[in-house]
C-alpha cells in the first residue's frame, strides 16, 4: 500500500512512510516492453550481402578465380582481357561454359564511382551471375591503423 492513512492525527509529527509504489513502474515497463517487441523485427535489415568481416582470415582462393575489374576510365577488363559493358554477359557466358554457380571476383579501383560500380553489379546480376565476391586488400586488425596492407590475396 503506498500511504497509510491514521486513526489518530496528534498534530504536526506525521510518520513517513517507507513504502514504495511499484505499480506506475511495472506499468512503464509494460509499455516498453510492447514498444520494443514492434520494434526489434523492424530494425533488422533484409539485405542479403555475401561478404564476410574485415578482420576474418582471407578466403581460400579457387583455383581459377574469375575476375571483373572496374578500372579507373570506367573500362571493363575480364580476366586480363578488355570487354565491353554490353558484352560483359555474352563473355562471362563464354568462359564459364554457362555456369551461373560460379563466383564472380569483382574489384575496381579507389577512385571508381559507388554508381558506377552498382552499375556493372547489376550488369552481372542482369546476366544471371548472382554469386558476386568484392575485391579489396586484407588489413591486419593490429597494422589498420597504421594503413593497409597488401597481401595480394582477395577479401572477399
Amino acid at each position: 500500500m503506498a500511504g497509510g492513512v491514521r486513526e489518530s492525527f496528534d498534530g504536526d509529527d506525521l510518520q513517513e512512510n517507507h513504502e514504495i509504489n511499484v505499480t506506475p513502474f511495472i506499468d512503464v515497463m509494460l509499455v516498453l516492453l510492447i514498444i520494443f517487441m514492434v520494434a526489434a523485427p523492424l530494425a533488422t535489415v533484409d539485405v542479403n550481402v555475401d561478404l564476410p568481416a574485415s578482420t576474418a582470415a582471407a578466403s581460400p582462393r579457387p583455383d581459377k578465380p574469375l575476375y571483373v575489374t572496374v578500372k579507373e576510365d570506367l573500362s571493363l577488363s575480364l580476366g586480363n582481357d578488355t570487354v565491353a559493358r554490353q558484352a560483359l554477359g555474352a563473355a562471362l557466358d563464354r568462359i564459364t561454359a554457362g555456369d551461373k554457380q560460379q563466383r564472380i571476383f569483382l574489384r575496381a579501383d579507389r577512385a571508381v564511382d559507388y554508381g558506377e560500380l552498382m552499375d556493372v553489379m547489376n550488369a552481372l546480376r542482369g546476366a544471371g551471375y548472382l554469386k558476386i565476391a568484392l575485391v579489396g586488400l586484407e588489413t591486419f586488425p593490429a597494422a589498420a591503423s597504421e594503413g593497409a596492407v597488401p597481401s595480394g590475396e582477395p577479401a572477399e
